[in-house]
């Protein structure tokens, strides 16, 4: 089992930067890829950034693809998502999972999930 507890969301202006965490718990946590997902109201759960377990690939969504990177502290059991140059369509749910295998960009394969945090950019 793994247990993960997303922080950092908030508010902020347009052009501006957040960074969150995720916080893992649970001996499961070693050798899983982990990602990152977003959810707007009214749309699906979508894909943001992935990284592999050893941090030496990291995968991103085309829409934050320069702005967003993800890197993780395995001794910490921690994955971060920097955010910068945010914009209004980057409001959204943001939730860490992890996946006891290769890195995915689908969902539906990752085994563990957070409880999300709210992440508002204002225009």
């Amino acid at each position: 089992q793994v247990q993960l507890v997303e922080s950092g969301g908030g508010l902020v202006q347009a052009g501006g930067s957040l960074r969150l965490s995720c916080a893992a718990s649970g001996r499961s946590f070693s050798g899983s890829a982990m990602g990152w997902f977003r959810q707007a109201p009214g749309k699906e759960r979508e894909f943001v950034a992935a990284i592999t377990w050893g941090g030496e690939r990291t995968y991103y969504a085309d829409a934050v693809k320069g702005r967003f990177t993800i890197s993780r502290e395995n001794a910490k059991n921690t994955v971060y998502l920097q955010m910068n140059s945010l914009k209004p369509e980057d409001t959204a749910v943001y939730y860490c999972a992890a996946r006891q295998s290769v890195v995915a960009t689908t969902p539906g394969l990752y085994h563990y999930w957070g409880q999300g945090t709210q992440v508002t950019v204002s225009s």
